[in-house]
């Protein structure tokens, strides 16, 4: 019993590892150096590349700006948990990256009140 508890454990553990997705325009170093393909030095050139120049736009942009990596690299690591997030992760810069759909949000509501949200697409 103990042995079918413990290998539903691992088991979870290891899918809960490969469904966490690591964002590169916010993960640290040691966040990228567990995605398998990713070591030191890669994960080095990523960061210095998104401390000197910015945030990553998309996948293609992270292909070109970092050294060694292709679109085919940066595919096998998207597969790997890798996710290039929106570049605009300011506060207050949130919305949409599809310019069809937008969402409205109204005001703060009263304490007790759920938010309303309203999505529109044209």
């Amino acid at each position: 019993m103990f042995r079918k508890l413990l290998a539903a454990a691992l088991l979870l553990a290891a899918f809960g590892h490969a469904i966490a997705a690591v964002d590169v325009n916010t993960a640290n170093e040691d966040a990228l150096r567990g995605i398998k393909g990713i070591g030191p030095a890669k994960a080095k050139a990523i960061l210095d590349e998104r401390e000197a120049h910015g945030p990553f736009k998309d996948s293609a942009d992270l292909g070109k700006r970092v050294k060694g990596m292709g679109g085919h690299t940066v595919e096998r690591l998207q597969t790997e948990g890798l996710s290039v997030g929106p570049a605009n992760t300011q506060a207050g810069q949130s919305g949409p990256s599809d310019p069809i759909t937008q969402t409205a949000q109204a005001k703060t509501p009263p304490p007790g009140q759920p938010a309303t949200t309203v999505t529109i697409k044209k």
